[in-house]
């Protein structure tokens, strides 16, 4: 479980191939904490550490996880959001956030609020809602959802998040791993469960 409060960003060091899997290798700052079997997110996926090597690690996708989020527009070089599993003893900072991304999501149009930074999606399925006020997870980032439509939503950016994750390195039409709220999944089952 984690909390989408970013820790930092890793660097893409290497991309292999590998039948319907892909392996990659990333550096980051407490890659010597790490250990082989531990879960991190990445970019709000939740990957398996499956080797260390050199101050490096590497994380394997499946064909599953390739097909639901952006994984496959990774290129070596590329800035990617880090999130630890939370400690039973941490605070939540954020909301409960999974790692297990829903869909892609499509950056629209991005405002300067005059310091801080208002940022508009779009996402195709109807399966998943957004509420005014309630948690999305962009990129492994928990957000409050500012505006809320059919198909899109917005969010408001503070400057340290604009700075400290690679929100601030998205282009228009870039894609983004969003992941719902839990809770409003549960609901939303049970609603459709009574129909």
């Amino acid at each position: 479980m984690f909390t989408g409060i970013i820790e930092e960003m890793a660097t893409v060091e290497n991309i292999v191939q590998d039948k319907g899997n892909t392996h990659f290798t990333l550096r980051c700052n407490f890659t010597d904490e790490l250990k082989i079997d531990q879960s991190v997110s990445h970019n709000g996926v939740c990957l398996t550490v499956v080797s260390l090597e050199d101050n490096q690690y590497t994380v394997t996708a499946i064909e599953e996880t390739l097909k639901v989020t952006n994984l496959n527009t990774w290129k070596v070089g590329d800035k990617i959001n880090l999130e630890r599993c939370v400690k039973v003893s941490d605070r939540l900072d954020g909301h409960v956030v999974q790692g297990h991304v829903d869909q892609i999501g499509i950056l629209e149009k991005v405002e300067d609020e005059n310091g801080s930074y208002k940022l508009f999606f779009s996402y195709e399925s109807s399966e998943f809602i957004t509420v005014t006020k309630g948690s999305i997870c962009v990129n492994g980032i928990s957000l409050t959802v500012v505006d809320s439509g059919p198909n899109g939503f917005s969010v408001a950016i503070i400057p340290y998040t604009w700075q400290h994750t690679n929100l601030h390195m998205l282009e228009i039409g870039s894609e983004v791993n969003l992941e719902f709220d839990i809770l409003g999944k549960y609901v939303q089952k049970l609603m459709e469960s009574r129909a």
